[in-house]
């Protein structure tokens, strides 16, 4: 009888075992092929990279994301970009004597910013000039003050204006560059561009558009609550 119920208790440690090691199995694989789930999609050119896996040719899109770069803040210090790291990035190209949509473009950010303020700890904004020429730390530190942005996640930067330029039209997806013919001799496009924590543009949004600000302010959230965990 003893042998009886040994070999039973036997019989049942090993289906318990044989349980974890199943689940323990179940679980192995979720996590292994878990991918994180985007809510906005990736913006800009992308590249086509064909790598072979077990016999089987896969196709990978990667999107480029926006490379490192130095400037001078309004307070004459040289910011880099790392400075912004694990943070998202909201950005626009203006100039401080524009005679255009700069104006509003400032006052809709600076509503994205007040709308954000409770993420102001995961969330940059990023205002380069693109006459740095003429916007130099001083002018840039009085334009902030005489339209009363106070906000410590708010940065406006000056540098090489071709860079500038060059930057805006390739990694933020907007276009900045001198124009003779424009009001002010500079046009551009008065887009916002989302930056996400890697790097990666995620959204592009008209600031001159109240319903495109909204969407933008929208975006943010979700962005930062389903693929950062963060409310």
């Amino acid at each position: 009888m003893w042998l009886c119920y040994k070999s039973n208790m036997i019989k049942e440690i090993s289906k318990f075992y044989l349980y974890l090691a199943v689940i323990g199995l179940v679980l192995c694989i979720s996590a292994c092929t878990h991918k994180k789930q985007h809510v906005l999609p990736f913006v800009g050119n992308y590249d086509i990279v064909y790598t072979r896996v077990d016999g089987k040719e896969r196709q990978d899109t990667i999107y480029p994301k926006v490379p490192a770069f130095s400037y001078w803040n309004e307070d004459s210090v040289k910011i880099h970009s790392s400075s912004f790291k694990g943070k998202l990035w909201i950005v626009d190209f203006f100039f401080t004597s524009c005679p255009t949509i700069c104006l509003v473009m400032t006052t809709n950010l600076k509503k994205v910013n007040h709308a954000l303020a409770a993420l102001k700890s995961d969330v940059q904004f990023i205002s380069f000039t693109i006459n740095p020429d003429y916007d130099r730390p001083s002018v840039l530190r009085q334009y902030k003050k005489l339209h009363g942005i106070t906000a410590s996640n708010w940065t406006f930067l000056g540098g090489d204006e071709e860079r500038t330029h060059q930057m805006g039209i390739e990694n933020f997806q907007t276009f900045a560059g001198r124009d003779d013919e424009a009001e002010g001799g500079y046009a551009h496009s008065g887009a916002f561009t989302l930056v996400d924590k890697e790097g990666y543009v995620r959204g592009v949004y008209l600031g001159t558009d109240n319903k495109e600000v909204q969407r933008l302010i929208h975006d943010v959230k979700k962005l930062l609550s389903i693929e950062y965990g963060i409310n």
